[in-house]
């Protein structure tokens, strides 16, 4: 009886120890190598798995920057200090890119905006916006119902007593979720330190516009004729910023006649000449878009505090470095 029950068991272990080893011969002849670095860049991974890099999770950004298809810089919510750590892992210079943050592009506030009627559903964007394209006038304008606010994983974004999304730039890391959740696409991703922007996003026209929002853009192009730069463009009916030609000298958001453009004039740059450096040379004087610079040749030149508009120019121009903004 004993031999009956002994030789079974004896049997399969036999067997299990057999299939084991070949499965442990074939794990290491079959064994797919990876690349040890793609541990390293998860680890320096801030873990969010928000998807902001367009990838799957931190685990797949961590594969993409190491395959060489993602950049070094490619978490936005890590900010510049991963990016730094993960650059001495792949022996790479991380480069200088700026900080985005998420802005809202609508000021269709309860006082600025009309309503077509009073929307008594589910409070979400997504399901407000089914019903007749939402209850706002403007069928582009944000519809406050906090969606955006519901599915931050960083608690960057709410809506305020206006009813309009309002980003907190402090705690925003750019992840994108809020853009892709918005059903009217009044989020976008901008750099930080651009403190110019349309808050505007209706592809109406002007005479359309003015009958739904007091602060809409009405397609005037004041603001792109205005522009010495020729960082405002005009597309849709609506006036968009150029980032990469913007220098926040604010002068489209001093000429809209409806206030759709927002700008931050507390933080308005101004330029300053230090006399000391200053040969006189006149080339910052000719080179004012705004005649803000006075003074006469081989003398030290002034600057004109109430026109300058901060644009830099006249610094970017001095061969002295004798011009700074503050």
């Amino acid at each position: 009886m004993l031999e009956q029950i002994l030789w079974p068991v004896v049997s399969l272990g036999g067997i299990g120890l057999v299939l084991g080893g070949v499965l442990a011969y074939a794990s290491k002849v079959f064994a797919i190598e990876t690349d040890p670095r793609i541990s390293q860049v998860r680890d320096a991974l801030p873990g969010a798995n928000c998807g902001g890099c367009g990838y799957p999770g931190c685990d797949g950004c961590a594969a993409a920057i190491v395959a060489g298809k993602a950049p070094v810089n490619a978490c936005p919510v890590g900010g510049a200090s991963t990016a730094k750590n993960i650059s001495a892992i792949m022996g790479v210079e991380v480069g200088n890119s700026e900080r985005k943050v998420a802005r809202v592009i609508c000021n269709g506030t309860h006082e600025n905006a009309k309503k077509k009627f009073e929307y008594q559903g589910i409070t979400d964007c997504r399901a407000a916006a089914n019903v007749q394209g939402g209850d706002k006038g403007c069928p582009y304008g944000c519809l406050g119902l906090g969606t955006c606010e519901h599915l931050c994983p960083f608690d960057a974004i709410h809506v305020n007593e206006q009813g309009v999304a309002q980003v907190d730039i402090e705690k925003c890391t750019a992840c994108g979720v809020c853009v892709a959740a918005c059903p009217k696409d009044v989020i976008e991703l901008v750099p930080e330190s651009r403190e110019v922007r349309v808050l505007c996003n209706s592809k109406d026209k002007g005479k359309e516009v003015k009958n739904n929002c007091s602060v809409g853009c009405i397609g005037c192009q004041i603001c792109v004729k205005s522009c010495p730069f020729d960082a405002m463009e005009f597309k849709d009916n609506l006036a968009h910023v150029n980032y990469d030609k913007c220098t926040n000298c604010m002068i489209c958001a001093e000429k809209c006649p409806t206030g759709a453009i927002y700008a931050n004039f507390a933080n308005r740059r101004k330029a300053s000449i230090d006399q000391e450096k200053c040969v006189g040379c006149t080339i910052c004087k000719k080179n004012c878009p705004e005649q803000a610079i006075e003074g006469e040749l081989k003398q030290p030149h002034q600057v004109l505090q109430d026109k300058c508009v901060g644009c830099g120019v006249c610094a970017e121009k001095c061969p002295k470095d004798a011009i700074t903004l503050k």
